[in-house]
């Protein structure tokens, strides 16, 4: 599989038993696996693998053991300490292990704590970053994460706290100062967030995107305003895993919605009243 690649294969990170790959799989898309993990999928004796990894991702692998060790929101799942320990007895008996996360693993994807057990078990780790959904989901879904003269910040904040509750961040200070909110996990709580950001003077037309299932064939985006995003979420029908994008920059929809443009949609015409908030587009 490396004939074509820049390097050749004896150049490539090689995997040793007894070490732990930690490696982000992407948002969905399995196109937007990097070229060092799918170097790790074919050298793995077993991967640990989390619930937003597609089973097409793990079909690389046909020479490795695949371990489940998903969570996922109001289902048994197994916890984080067990998981952490798992690793370490993988790599204690020789095993050339990767573990395989959705998105990024250190952009809220607990792959600091795992990474920390293992280094404090003597552990060796090497780390592979992904593309993580705040940013793939929505490129996918047509919204730029930051666009001359709209933004020049973009904040990604997580929907819940490690109780399973909606998160506390200062939300006074994010209304006030965070152009562009990015929330995983958030669909929810997402009357709490409106509500919060709302209290802390954003307005209630503020454009906000729900996107589901980012960068997948079923993705499905939902565009909407802050005031009115959690019932127009709950009339959908829609189900996690989502982000919730809060800014202007979900406007850049109108124009670059390139994969409802490539199923034939015409190109929609910018709202009159809201071509200043998407300056320099021609």
């Amino acid at each position: 599989m490396f004939d074509s690649l820049p390097l050749p294969p004896h150049q490539w990170p090689s995997m040793q038993p007894g070490w732990v790959w930690l490696c982000g799989a992407g948002p969905g898309d399995p196109g937007l696996l990097t070229i060092h993990a799918l170097n790790a999928l074919r050298q793995a004796d077993v991967i640990v693998y989390d619930a937003l990894v597609q089973e097409c991702i793990l079909d690389w692998a046909p020479q490795a053991e695949k371990v489940y060790a998903g969570k996922r929101g109001g289902k048994p799942s197994a916890l984080q300490r067990d998981i952490s320990l798992s690793l370490v007895e993988l790599a204690r008996a020789g095993k050339r292990v990767l573990r395989l996360k959705g998105g990024d693993p250190f952009v809220f994807g607990r792959g600091g704590e795992e990474a920390q057990t293992l280094v404090q078990h003597r552990v060796p780790v090497r780390i592979i970053p992904g593309i993580t959904a705040g940013i793939g989901g929505l490129a996918y879904a047509g919204i730029p994460a930051t666009h001359r003269g709209v933004n020049q910040s973009v904040t990604f904040v997580t929907g819940h706290d490690q109780s399973g509750n909606v998160s506390s961040p200062n939300w006074k200070a994010l209304a006030e100062g965070s152009q562009l909110l990015v929330i995983y996990m958030g669909m929810k709580h997402a009357a709490q967030i409106s509500a919060a950001l709302i209290e802390n003077g954003r307005s209630a037309d503020e454009p906000c995107a729900v996107v589901c299932n980012a960068t997948m064939p079923r993705q499905q985006v939902i565009e909407t305003t802050l005031g009115t995003m959690a019932a127009d979420i709950e009339a959908s029908g829609l189900e996690p895993p989502a982000l919730l994008c809060i800014g202007r920059n979900v406007l850049m929809r109108q124009v670059l919605d390139w994969q409802g443009q490539m199923g034939g949609e015409a190109v929609r015409d910018m709202d009159p009243l809201n071509m200043d908030a998407v300056a320099a587009v021609a």
